[in-house]
C-alpha cells in the first residue's frame, strides 16, 4: 500500500499551478473554437473552408486522442484513481480531458461544415457561376470526408480496445504510433487551407479570432502537457507545437486578406460571402446586372 501511495504521490500532492492552468486550458479550448462555430452558423455557410483541412484536422484529433489515452503515464494515472480521491483523480485525467475537448470541438466543425456546405448554385460560393463547379469541392466531397472521419475513428477505437484487452504491453508503442500519425496529419493539415485561402484571396468562413486565441494557446498547452507527461510524451505535446506554427502562418494570411489585401472591401451580404472576383455591385435591389440563366435564383437570394 505504501508503494502504491508513493507511485500516486504526484496525484495526491499535485502541482496546483499546473492543475489550475490545465483547467483554464480546457475552458480556453472551448472558447477558442466558439468563434468558428458561431461564424459558420451566422453565415449559414462553410464557404472558404477546405474539406481536406477538415478531414486532416479531424483525423489528427482522433489520433491525438488515441495517443494520450494510451500513454503510459495516462494509464498509470487511471490506475491510481482507485487509490486517490475524486479531485486527485480528476487532476490526473486533465490531459485526456484537454485532448478530448479539442477533438469534440473539431468534430463540431466537421458537422457544421457538412450541414452548411454551400450548395445553392456552386460548391465554391453561393453566388459563384455554374462554370466553376468543376474547380471546387462538391457536396459529395463533403460527405466523403465525413465518412472517412467516422471510419477512421472506428478503426482507432477498435485497435485501442483490442490492444488493451489482448496486448496491454503494446499500448505505449501504439500510443507513440498514434502520436506520430497525429503529428504528420497536423503538419499537413493547414496546407490545403492555406492553399484555399490563397486561391480565394479572402477569409471566407474562417474565424480570425479563433486562430488568434489558438496560435499562442497551443504553445501554452504544449508546455502544460510537457510538464505533465515529460519527455516520453513528446508525441503528444510535439503535435501542438507543429500545429501552432502552421496555424500562425494561416493567421498571417487571413489577417492580410481581411484587412490589407486587394479584396478587403468585399461585402458579406445576407450571411453569404461574395466570390473574390465579385465587386459586390448589382446585389442590391434595383442595381443593373447582366441577365443569365441564374438571374432569378440570384435575385431570390
Amino acid at each position: 500500500m505504501d508503494t502504491t501511495d508513493l507511485e500516486c504521490n504526484h496525484l495526491i500532492s499535485p502541482d496546483y499551478k499546473n492543475f489550475i492552468l490545465s483547467i483554464l486550458i480546457i475552458f480556453g479550448i472551448l472558447l477558442s473554437y466558439l468563434p468558428q462555430h458561431i461564424r459558420i452558423i451566422n453565415l449559414k455557410s462553410s464557404f472558404g473552408i477546405s474539406p481536406y483541412f477538415v478531414l486532416l484536422g479531424t483525423t489528427s484529433g482522433t489520433s491525438a486522442l488515441a495517443n494520450v489515452v494510451t500513454q503510459q503515464q495516462s494509464l498509470h494515472d487511471v490506475t491510481c484513481c482507485k487509490n486517490v480521491n475524486g479531485l486527485a483523480c480528476f487532476g490526473g485525467l486533465l490531459g485526456i480531458f484537454q485532448v478530448g475537448t479539442q477533438w469534440l470541438c473539431f468534430v463540431t466543425i466537421l458537422l457544421l461544415f457538412v450541414t452548411y456546405f454551400p450548395r445553392a448554385t456552386s460548391p465554391i460560393s453561393p453566388t459563384e457561376s455554374e462554370s466553376s463547379v468543376r474547380d471546387g469541392p462538391t457536396y459529395r466531397t463533403a460527405l466523403v470526408v465525413s465518412g472517412i472521419c467516422i471510419l477512421h475513428a472506428l478503426v482507432m477505437f477498435i485497435i485501442t480496445v483490442a490492444l488493451a484487452v489482448n496486448r496491454p504491453s503494446q499500448l505505449q508503442a501504439w500510443s507513440n504510433f498514434s502520436g506520430v500519425i497525429a503529428a504528420i496529419l497536423a503538419s499537413i493539415q493547414y496546407f490545403p487551407q492555406i492553399y484555399t485561402t490563397l486561391k480565394l484571396r479572402c477569409v471566407g468562413s474562417l474565424s480570425i479570432p479563433m486562430m488568434c486565441i489558438q496560435t499562442p494557446g497551443s504553445l501554452v498547452w504544449a508546455g502544460s502537457l510537457a510538464a505533465r507527461l515529460g519527455p516520453k510524451g513528446w508525441s503528444t505535446w510535439g503535435v501542438l507545437i507543429v500545429t501552432a506554427c502552421l496555424q500562425g502562418t494561416l493567421l498571417v494570411l487571413a489577417i492580410f486578406f481581411e484587412y490589407f489585401g486587394p479584396n478587403k472591401q468585399r461585402n458579406h451580404r445576407h450571411g453569404k460571402d461574395l466570390p473574390p472576383n465579385d465587386t459586390g455591385e448589382g446585389t442590391e435591389e434595383g442595381d443593373h446586372e447582366q441577365p443569365s440563366e441564374e438571374t432569378p435564383l440570384l435575385q431570390g437570394q
